[in-house]
């Protein structure tokens, strides 16, 4: 029943993802058709940015149907990790267009073009209700998905874009100020540079297998610490398989004791581990006090030899 209702809601998130996409590819080729028509470079900006968006739900969704696939002899853990590696693909190219769009920015500045404010206020208007509506079918599934959450943000400031394209159009038209025309490829052009550099920090520290997130090994170390028979806990590292899903190996020293008070002890820090850290996948190396570290005996003769 479970298995069934899990799938069941990765169908209908994954029905999301590619209505999302095809109104963003629509949508892009309508503000590059208007763009060109009226000159507008913000609304060729705001293109630029959906067809971002559309590209990162395709290789979102992608990365998703990769990542339930079952671990295997080739990918031990499992293909759950694409995700990860689908949000930092993404985040790049953002980042690239972000740059791209201040170039032309600047470059506009020093060669103005003649504009047509009302074809810009019309696309952006359009933009807008597509963005929102963008925004509506991808907030549930942002709420627990790396790859969905820098999607949806991406949608909501396309969405604020839009509303400043419509006020640039607005302005051409009643004041003839083009240089807004500009000013709103500069913003949007921060908007996405912000997005890129603030989400791709906790992509990479994924990827690094670093420390999750509101974890603490000293933390970890003292809990563990003060299951009965453990003496004292080394060789502690801690990371995320994939998102939401954490990992822990250690080696636990503990009092000398039977077979089965030893297997009691790891049971019992197993469960700690979940409950306390959310650990999913522990691996305990247990040791007798006094007994001393093969690891550390190893590492320590390898340095003498050096």
């Amino acid at each position: 029943m479970g298995k069934e209702h899990t799938h069941h809601t990765e169908a209908i998130g994954d029905k999301r993802l590619i209505a999302a996409i095809a109104v963003n590819t629509v949508l892009t080729l309508a503000q590059v058709i208007g763009g060109i028509l009226s000159g507008s470079l913000s609304l060729v900006a705001d293109a630029l940015h959906n067809l971002s968006d559309a590209a990162s739900l395709a290789i979102a969704l992608i990365a998703r149907k990769i990542g339930r696939r079952p671990p295997d002899a080739f990918k031990n853990f499992g293909y759950r990790r694409s995700e990860t590696i689908a949000a930092l693909i993404n985040l790049t190219t953002l980042i690239i267009v972000g740059i791209y769009l201040i170039y032309e920015a600047v470059g506009r500045l020093f060669s103005p073009q003649p504009i047509e404010g009302w074809t810009v206020v019309v696309v952006a208007g359009i933009a807008l209700i597509v963005d929102i509506a963008t925004v509506v079918l991808t907030y549930t599934m942002s709420k627990n998905s790396m790859n969905i959450k820098a999607a949806f943000l991406h949608n909501v400031s396309d969405a604020m874009a839009s509303v400043g394209v419509v006020i640039a159009g607005t302005l051409i038209l009643l004041y003839g100020w083009y240089w807004t025309d500009t000013a709103l490829t500069l913003l949007i052009a921060g908007y996405v540079l912000w997005q890129g550099f603030s989400m791709l920090p906790k992509t990479i520290h994924l990827l690094m297998e670093g420390v999750p997130r509101g974890v603490s090994i000293d933390e970890i170390i003292s809990v563990m610490g003060r299951v009965d028979e453990v003496e004292g806990v080394h060789h502690l590292h801690v990371w995320e398989i994939a998102e939401h899903t954490i990992a822990l190996e250690a080696h636990v020293v503990i009092k000398k004791a039977s077979l089965p008070d030893i297997e009691r002890v790891k049971a019992e820090l197993k469960c700690v581990l979940f409950d306390e850290f959310r650990v999913s996948h522990s691996t305990l190396e247990m040791e007798l006090d006094g007994s001393g570290c093969i690891d550390t005996m190893r590492t320590v003769g390898d340095r003498s030899d050096t």
